[in-house]
């Protein structure tokens, strides 16, 4: 009898400590992650270089003090690529951590539909990590795939919204000539607000929180406040950006921003907190766009407005795709920066390695972590399932693709067979067409960009008659 009850009191006792692990174990604590997204802007348009050794990667025109003290608080990505060079299949591609040419266009909706696919989205990745994540997504979803950011897993959301939830004009042919003056330009503070709110809630529960705020701002419309609008009207000009009222609406996003960081530091979690931001797609090239967007940079007789960068939104020339890309957060050296080429579908990996999560080994990823970059200083590189970047632009005018191996990229367009190969390392603006020195070079990017496209698209690439 004696023995019996020891090996009970043995069992309870054993017991008592896996529970006490586990207890322990759920407790962990997560990171908290906030991911600002803005809209159409270029690489070169904030008042911080985004390349500390290239003095070109600078406005001379615009202010934006917040997203400066940020940098220096962080990381700047200076090679950071958004998914797309526009909106949408940038946006979708974050939200699954896959290349829009994988994604498709036309058929998105029927294939990543996360109530009627197995893909898995970034909340629900999340979620599976620990449950205690809370989700929100506030701002422009643009998805135009029929399903809501609830849909897809987010807790909170404003819904299923796009340009027009943050607009005030109706009239397209007016959207780069007319300006707004507004208390609260492109929704930009009423965003800062609800992602204060939300972080209140959740720091007063004791929840880990993932938290995207979409803004609409800097797309066309022009939105902003009063006061600053005269405040950039009574600056001198610069020879790159020059325009006032978009310069006032990027600084009044650039406040909201602001906002949103002090909150963080008055919440007391800036050192549990990563604070990721990016655009969706580069500025246009010039305001208002032109319709020869593909032309070289010289024909034009004034610079562009991403300069030293090519080109602009609805192009794969790095000024439509390389973009403004800044990370702050735990183990981040302040002030650093990076070189390595990182892009939106790497974010989803990215987030769960910083929220301590493991891939399943199941899931169709195209990314790759760069949490390891972010914390080394900005050195080491991203493992993906293929080593290169591939980008598409679906466009019926002027269908094109681009591939970024190491230094060099290849441009394909696939209506006209024209293709071009730069050198990045020593050509960022791509002026100079080198494919004629190194055709060989040229033939291997080539090859590798149709094997993937196929691989991923056959009906894309069967599309363009490629063998």
């Amino acid at each position: 009898m004696k023995i019996f009850k020891r090996l009970v009191v043995v069992i309870f006792s054993v017991t008592g400590i896996v529970v006490s692990i586990h207890d322990s174990a759920a407790q962990t604590p997560r990171p908290n992650i906030i991911f600002i997204l803005a809209d159409d802007l270029g690489w070169s348009s904030l008042s911080e270089r985004m390349d500390p050794d290239d003095p070109r990667s600078v406005s001379d025109y615009h202010e934006t003090p917040n997203l400066a003290r940020l940098a220096a608080r962080g990381m700047r990505l200076t090679r950071g690529y958004a998914s797309a060079a526009i909106c949408s299949p940038s946006r979708r591609s974050i939200l699954f951590g896959q290349t829009p040419a994988r994604q498709g266009d036309e058929r998105f909706a029927e294939t990543h539909n996360p109530l009627t696919t197995s893909h898995e989205t970034l909340p629900v990745m999340l979620k599976k990590i620990d449950p205690r994540y809370r989700t929100a997504h506030y701002g422009k979803w643009d998805m135009r795939a029929g399903f809501s950011p609830e849909d897809a897993g987010y807790d909170e959301s404003d819904g299923d919204t796009g340009n027009r939830h943050g607009d005030v004009i109706s009239d397209k042919s007016e959207r780069f000539t007319a300006v707004f003056a507004q208390e609260d330009p492109k929704r930009a503070f009423t965003l800062a607000q609800r992602a204060n709110n939300f972080m209140e809630r959740q720091v007063r529960q004791g929840s880990p929180f993932y938290l995207q705020i979409s803004h609409y701002a800097t797309h066309v419309d022009v939105q902003a406040r009063e006061a600053t609008l005269d405040k950039f009207a009574n600056k001198v000009r610069g020879e790159k950006d020059d325009h006032a009222p978009f310069a006032a609406m990027l600084h009044d996003l650039d406040n909201a921003i602001g906002q949103v960081l002090a909150k963080v530091e008055a919440l007391g979690i800036a050192d549990n907190t990563y604070i990721f931001f990016m655009a969706d797609n580069g500025g246009t090239e010039f305001f208002p766009p032109v319709r020869n967007r593909l032309d070289h940079p010289d024909k034009f007789g004034r610079m562009m407005r991403n300069y030293p960068l090519r080109g602009g939104k609805w192009t794969l020339y790095e000024g439509g795709i390389r973009v403004p890309f800044i990370v702050a957060g735990p183990g981040i050296r302040p002030g650093s920066s990076s070189a390595v080429p990182v892009t939106g579908w790497d974010l989803l990996p990215t987030f769960r390695s910083l929220a301590g999560g493991k891939a399943s080994g199941n899931e169709v990823l195209d990314g790759g972590s760069f949490a390891d970059i972010l914390k080394n200083a900005g050195r080491g590189k991203v493992d993906r399932p293929s080593r290169a970047l591939v980008f598409h632009r679906y466009n019926n005018s002027y269908p094109h693709s681009a591939i970024i191996d190491g230094d060099y990229k290849l441009i394909r367009f696939w209506k006209t067979g024209k293709t071009e190969l730069y050198n990045l390392a020593g050509d960022p603006g791509e002026r100079t067409n080198i494919i004629d020195k190194q055709k060989n070079r040229a033939r291997t990017l080539e090859k590798e960009l149709v094997a993937y496209l196929k691989t991923v698209n056959p009906e894309l690439i069967h599309q363009y008659k490629t063998p």
